[in-house]
């Protein structure tokens, strides 16, 4: 029987004073004033018991680990017609490259890269009249806590920034890609960036793909094969030109933003967060891609 908390605590004692702590992503206005030595862990086990260590109660803006939630969102309304908009490739490539989108006619490689997430913001935006209310619920929802927000700040600050999302989002509307005005999906796109979770709404959040669709509300959010095809993603494309990287190193599907966080689940076991907010130079979270490693091979816990 593995001792999660002690393991986790261990790994946080590692690495809470690491020197080389990455860089914050100061692109982004509102996240360059947080605190690099923040670092959190929590993992949410099928079981329902809880283990954390750390900054793993301080809410934090999740970026582009939104987009995983907004496909789970998504897939159930549009099923699979959503794949004749959006590949399912790895890009291997920067999470916000354009060129790509411009030799594929269009069609995103796949939905966590920007291009592919701007797509499915403009099927939420189609399908709701209040898109970011009902996302919003949605995330209420398969967490159970009525706390969760948008941090508008950082979705002003996004809007102010953004000039590569606003030329994909452009170049996805000459190649017909796009039903509904750029600046409306660029709103809800934004706002779907900027919500801000802690470690531990992160994990009950992403209980589903740990537990075959079913939410820790044991409600059935998605299929099962929905959320093998997610988890499928999750592993080759989660975390963009460094996805190879992490699923050698660390060997779970997951997805990670440039807010430091970084979420990965081992199916019919666990889901487990890590928060750190310096980045590497492939936009992923240093200490949190250093603590999976060291937390899979401790445990001896991953998917291969």
């Amino acid at each position: 029987m593995i001792d999660f908390q002690k393991v986790i605590e261990s790994i946080y004692v590692e690495l809470k004073d690491d020197i080389n702590r990455g860089e914050i992503a100061s692109y982004i206005p509102e996240l360059s004033t947080i605190d690099s030595q923040n670092f959190g862990i929590h993992l949410k086990h099928i079981d329902g018991n809880s283990y954390s260590s750390g900054d793993w109660n301080i809410p934090f803006s999740i970026q582009s680990i939104s987009k995983v939630l907004s496909l789970a969102f998504v897939f159930p309304i549009y099923k699979d017609t959503i794949w004749e908009r959006i590949d399912v490739e790895p890009s291997g490539n920067p999470f916000n490259q354009l060129s790509l989108l411009e030799l594929e006619n269009g069609i995103p490689r796949n939905p966590f890269i920007n291009a592919g997430a701007i797509v499915i913001a403009d099927m939420l935006v189609s399908h709701f009249d209040n898109p970011k209310h009902e996302f919003l619920n949605f995330i209420k929802d398969l967490t159970n806590d009525q706390t969760i927000n948008y941090n508008y700040d950082v979705a002003k600050s996004e809007q102010r920034t953004g000039f590569r999302n606003y030329a994909a989002a452009n170049l996805l509307k000459a190649f017909d890609n796009l039903e509904n005005h750029v600046d409306d999906v660029l709103d809800f796109y934004f706002h779907q960036c900027a919500l801000e979770l802690t470690c531990e709404q992160l994990s009950n959040a992403f209980f589903m793909f740990a537990n075959h669709g079913i939410c820790l509300q044991q409600k059935k959010r998605l299929s099962q094969s929905q959320a093998k095809r997610i988890n499928a993603l999750m592993l080759t494309c989660g975390f963009y030109d460094e996805a190879g990287e992490f699923a050698f190193e660390v060997g779970l599907p997951g997805k990670s933003g440039v807010g430091g966080g970084i979420i990965a689940v081992l199916p019919n076991h666990f889901t487990i967060t890590t928060w750190s907010p310096g980045l590497n130079q492939k936009g992923n979270s240093l200490i949190g891609m250093k603590a999976l490693e060291k937390f899979t091979t401790k445990t001896n816990l991953s998917i291969f």
